[in-house]
This record gives structure tokens, sequence and C-alpha cells, in this order.
């Protein structure tokens, strides 16, 4: 209203069409509208219309009365309100029918909030010398919010625009905004990402005037180093096979020492359940192996973590030839900490007691995209570039004294990678997401 009686804005009757045209180029002036020199009672009158609903969508606007032979095109008396009636607000409803252009509005909500700068992305440094005029309009002090620019966050195998992610989110490609996949901070956050985690990756890119494509390798490098300092190891199995050592005593329960982290002494140490029959996981086992295969294979001998040298025997298969079981001896010279443990064997695998495993849901999450930039795809759909193998969910097993972790607690899984506890986990069911795994797989599959 302030705008109007000082004859600095005016209600405008022509479509969207007439007003662009009127515009002119960066070379040539514009041409006032017919409407511009109208009495500012009637301006007032009009726009009062307009907030009161009296008016349809589309038929009036209310422009600033700047300079249409400015250079800069967006002072050529830019739309500063506009009717909406038809869409109801997210938040406030039918209460109001008209709403401020993001132009007008930047600027004089950063002023009366109190923001001292309004950080922005390289496209809105060319409208940085309107926000300075709207508020040279109402500042009354000393005081101004300073607009500044910078590159806008660009991450590889996944998409930033807001648009973008909307799709996602409305078309149920990803569970929702806080979906682990998605480059949101509360997606971030389920998906085990730490606050200093995310600040160090933003540290390390730096600031930039310069529109470029971060490799995330570069965040998950950030909380992989913070996690490996900090996580509580445990072992997991994610996707099992029983092992049966037929020479260990039926019924018998030793309890194993195991570091929870080597890379912090002061955390301590907690107790592992070791029992005849244990899972392992599926990969750690291979019935005709290639040479190097340092796992288990029938003859070859590996070492259980924290436990005992193991020597595999055979394997036990269903009418298909999957493999349902491996057999395997050890060794009870060769405990961790007994003089025997010194003998050298090549590979090392962890495992589950059966008969303490505790059920849990893990949910492997990997990079939302197939292709590096899906931005530079421009032939294509970009929802025809998701990775169908984005999430995989295995029902595995953990240690009993994960039995009673919380919602986003962090654990190194044992050889696997870092997990945290996802929100939907409850008493009597957990739910494991992968925030990264140990090692860039990615890196060598790109190599």
């Amino acid at each position: 209203m302030r705008f109007i009686k000082e004859g600095k804005a005016y209600v405008d009757e022509q479509t969207a069409e007439e007003i662009a045209k009127q515009k002119g180029t960066p070379t040539t002036p514009g041409t006032e509208s017919p409407y511009r020199n109208r009495p500012i009672e009637e301006n007032l009158r009009l726009f009062m219309e307009m907030s009161e609903g009296k008016i349809e969508d589309g038929k009036m606007v209310l422009r600033a009365k700047i300079d249409m032979a400015n250079p800069n095109m967006h002072f050529r008396d830019p739309i500063i309100y506009r009717i909406i009636t038809t869409h109801p607000h997210h938040r406030t409803g039918n209460k109001w029918k008209v709403y401020p252009m993001y132009d007008f509005a930047h600027g004089q909500s950063d002023y009366f909030e109190g923001v001292t700068h309004s950080l922005c992305t390289l496209e809105f440094e060319v409208h940085r010398p309107l926000y300075d005029w709207f508020i040279d309009q109402f500042a009354d002090s000393d005081y101004r919010p300073k607009q500044r620019e910078f590159n806008r966050l660009n991450i590889t195998y996944t998409v930033m625009s807001k648009r973008k992610m909307l799709q996602l989110v409305q078309e149920g490609l990803v569970s929702g905004w806080d979906d682990p996949r998605m480059p949101t901070i509360c997606g971030l956050r389920r998906r085990g990402y730490t606050p200093s985690s995310i600040r160090e990756f933003v540290k390390r890119i730096g600031y930039t005037k310069y529109d470029g494509v971060i490799d995330v390798s570069l965040l998950e490098a950030t909380i992989r180093e913070e996690l490996n300092a900090t996580a509580m190891r445990a072992s997991a199995v994610i996707h099992p096979i029983k092992l049966i050592l037929t020479n260990y005593p039926e019924g018998k329960v030793e309890m194993m020492e195991a570091i929870n982290n080597p890379e912090d002494e002061s955390m301590g140490t907690h107790e592992v359940p070791f029992s005849r029959e244990l899972y392992i996981e599926q990969d750690d086992f291979m019935e005709d192996a290639p040479k190097k295969y340092f796992r288990l294979t029938p003859g070859n001998e590996v070492r259980l973590k924290n436990a005992y040298i193991i020597k595999c025997t055979g394997c036990k298969k269903d009418a298909n030839g999957n493999v349902t079981e491996v057999y395997a001896e050890y060794d009870p010279e060769t405990r961790s900490g007994l003089p025997g443990s010194d003998r050298k064997v090549k590979g090392t695998i962890h495992f589950v007691s059966v008969q303490h495993a505790v059920p849990a849901e893990v949910r492997l999450y990997d990079r939302l995209f197939n292709v590096e930039n899906p931005g530079d795809e421009k032939d294509k759909d970009f929802r025809e570039l998701l990775n169908p193998n984005s999430l995989t969910i295995a029902q595995s097993f953990v240690e009993p004294w994960l039995k009673d972790v919380q919602p986003l607690q962090h654990f190194q899984f044992q050889r696997i990678g870092y997990f945290n506890v996802d929100p939907d986990s409850a008493p009597g069911k957990l739910v494991f997401n992968r925030t990264v795994a140990l090692k860039d797989s990615w890196a060598k599959i790109a190599k």
C-alpha cells in the first residue's frame, strides 16, 4: 500500500503476453503500459479488490513503476503482486488472494526479518540491483541486507533440482523427502550422515562462482573418515548361510572378546558369543574357488574373527544345487590370545552365532542414478536414468547386543560398511541403513 501511495506501483489489466511484449529488448527501450499513470486512488481501490478476491486470477497485477527504458530488463516495471485464488496455499489456505513475486518479496522479507546476508545461486546475480532497489524504497535505517551469489552445489549421481526431486516424491520413485537416497538434509540425516561430516564436505569443496559438479565420493569420504574414528564395530551377516563346526561340542557357548574400535582404545571391548552353528556371509564360501580366493573353500583354512582358525571340509546342497550349509572343523589351539593363534592364514571372515543371532532388516542404499551427471542427458527423461539397484533389502542377522540400539546410532559392520539405525526401527524389529561401504566400489567400476 505504501508503494502505491508513493506513486511507485500501479495496477495493470493487460495480459501476460501484452506485458512481455512491452518489455522490449536489451538494446531497445520498452513501451509504457496504458495503465501506468492511473490515479493513486484508483490503484488503491483496485488493489483492495484484488486482495479481497473480487478480481479473477490473471485479470490484474500490481507492477512497480520504475523505468521502461532501463538497460537492465528487470527494472522495466516488474510485476510485484498477482492474484491466486484457485490454488489454496499449503499453509494459509484461502486467507490471501494476492501473493508477492519473488524479486519483490525476497528483499522485503530479508529486511523485515533482520537478515544480514542473503546467499543466492549465480542465476540471481543479475537480480541483485533490483533486490537493492526495492530495499532502498523501504529502508529507514542504516541497516540493509546484502545479497551475495555463489555456485549452486551439484553432486554426481543425483539431482539437486527441487522440481525434479518433487517429481521423485510425488510419483513414488522414492519413499519421501527423507528417503536416504535423496540429497536433502533430512535424507542425508536418515542415511547416517552427521552434521560435522557435511560441514567438512562443504569446507573441502570451498566457495566458487563457477558452476560445476562435485564427485559424490568426496561426500562419502568425509563420513567414512569420521565413522572410522568414532563408530562401534559389530558383526552382522547380511546374506547368511549356516556354517557348522562338526568337531565343536554341541551346546557349548564361549564368549569371545571383540574390540569396539581399533582407532580408539578408550571405547573398550565387548563380548561375542561363539557356538557350534554360526552364520557367515554367502560370499565367504565358494565350492570351486579361483586361485586367489582366500575365504572358505573345501580344504582351505580361514580365521573366524576374534575366535578360531577353521578348515572347510565340505557343504550341503538342496535339490537345485544351492549350498544350504557349510561344514568345517575348528582348531582348539588357535583361539585368539592362545599361542597357537599365531599360525598364519591368509583369510579372516566374521560370523554371528545362530543361537544368539538377532534378526534385522538391512537396507542397502546405493547411488540414485546410473549416470554421473543426469542433468547432461538432455535427450532422456531423467527418470529413465534411475539406478534400479539403488535400494536392496536383505533379511539379515546381527550380534545380540545390538537389539537395544536407538534410531540414528552409527556402527561399522565388520568387513561390510557403515550403517545407522533407521527411524522405522522398533522393539523386535531392527532396521539398519547402509550409510556408505568400507571402500568406494564405484571408483573401481568407473576405472
